[in-house]
Order: C-alpha cells, then sequence, then structure tokens
C-alpha cells in the first residue's frame, strides 16, 4: 500500500544544508496500522508529509497503492489524495460555520457523491449520532477529533495519515479516540499511518517506527 525508498528530505538554513528525515526506507501491506514516534524534531511531521504528497523529497521515492507520487505534478497529487488518502490533524480543522454533519459531508460533496447518509452512518459509528447539528465551537476537543475523524473516512481511503491526532486531547480521550482509529482500521481496512511523540498511543498501533 505504501513504500518509500531512500527518502531524504534536506533543507537550507541559514546558508547551511539541514538533513531533516535521511536515507528512511520501509513498506506496508493494505491494513497495517503504523505509529511513528520520536522526539519533537526527529522529523515525524516532515517524514509525514512526504509520505502523504504534501511535500516532495529531495532524494528517493514514494510508492503509494502502486503509483510514485513524488513523480507527479501537483494537479496529479492533488486528485491522488482526493480518492485515496485521509487526513487528521492535532488542530481538527473542522469548518466552524458548518455543523459536524456538515464537515463530514465536505469531502463527499466535492466527489458529487450522496453525502447525507453516509456522513450520518459515520457520525453515529464515532458515537456522535445526535450531535450532527452542533457548531464545532459547541463540541468538546475529543468530540471535535471524531468529527475530524469521520469525515477523514467519509471518502473511504485507501490509506489515513495522522498528525499527533490527540496533542489538543487529555490522556483518556486521547486513548478512546485511537482505539476509535484502530476500530475503523479493522473494520474498512484503511491503511493508518499515525504520528505521535506518546508511547502508549504508539502501543495501540500493530507497528512503530522510532526516529532519533
Amino acid at each position: 500500500m505504501l513504500r518509500c525508498e531512500s527518502l531524504t528530505k534536506t533543507y537550507l538554513s541559514g546558508g547551511r544544508e539541514l538533513t531533516v528525515v535521511k536515507d528512511i526506507s520501509f513498506a506496508l501491506e493494505p491494513g497495517a496500522f503504523l505509529a511513528i514516534v520520536g522526539p519533537s524534531g526527529s522529523g515525524k511531521t516532515t517524514l509525514l508529509g512526504l509520505l502523504a504528497g504534501l511535500d516532495r523529497p529531495t532524494s528517493g521515492s514514494v510508492h503509494l497503492d502502486g503509483v510514485a507520487i513524488d513523480a507527479l505534478d501537483e494537479d496529479a497529487r492533488a486528485r491522488l489524495r482526493g480518492e485515496k488518502v485521509g487526513f487528521v490533524f492535532q488542530s481538527f480543522q473542522l469548518i466552524p460555520t458548518l455543523t459536524a454533519l456538515e464537515n463530514v459531508q465536505v469531502p463527499l460533496e466535492l466527489r458529487g457523491l450522496a453525502a447525507r447518509a453516509r456522513a450520518t452512518e459515520l457520525l453515529a459509528r464515532v458515537g456522535l449520532a445526535d450531535r450532527g447539528h452542533h457548531y464545532p465551537a459547541q463540541l468538546s476537543g475529543g468530540e471535535q477529533q471524531r468529527v475530524a475523524l469521520a469525515r477523514a473516512f467519509s471518502n473511504r481511503p485507501r490509506i489515513l495519515f495522522a498528525d499527533e491526532p490527540t496533542g489538543n486531547l487529555d490522556s483518556r480521550t486521547g486513548a478512546t479516540v485511537i482505539e476509535l482509529m484502530a476500530e475503523l482500521n479493522r473494520d474498512f481496512g484503511t491503511t493508518i499511518v499515525l504520528v505521535t511523540h506518546d508511547a502508549e498511543i504508539a502501543a495501540l498501533s500493530r507497528r512503530t517506527i522510532r526516529l532519533a
């Protein structure tokens, strides 16, 4: 489902080269649940961006579902992400002027798909069947992250990238969100790549890659 070879990312900083990701290679089978862990500044978010096609590597390659995404232009990469990729971020990134239900419907409507029934079903799956008419500001942090998770799964992505999805949550709520992610991974077969600094959260995954 995902394969990277000799992945390296280098930036210019103060006139000097700074290598953030260096010579990383691994492969994931469909349905895998991977946690990428490491201290702050070890390159976790940079690696996630390269794997998801949000950034280009300095050298090396990334293949997502058999497609060499680093060889695609920006429009083609955007289409690929829209068709096959879901995202969950630490900051939730919900649209504040839309209700929970409308937020989940957005990716479906952008693809011209029947949205309301699917969005309602997913909100029920994440335990928010009775909160669909509420706006993000009326929801707790944990509820907002569950809405974001429902939205990420709305278009049935082949792979989900999650960047510190529990960073703004208390430990108990964070564990609930990760357990829900694991449940959706089992039920839908979606491959999950999770960035976290929390060893307890990483332990809920089935495979761990540690960056130093």
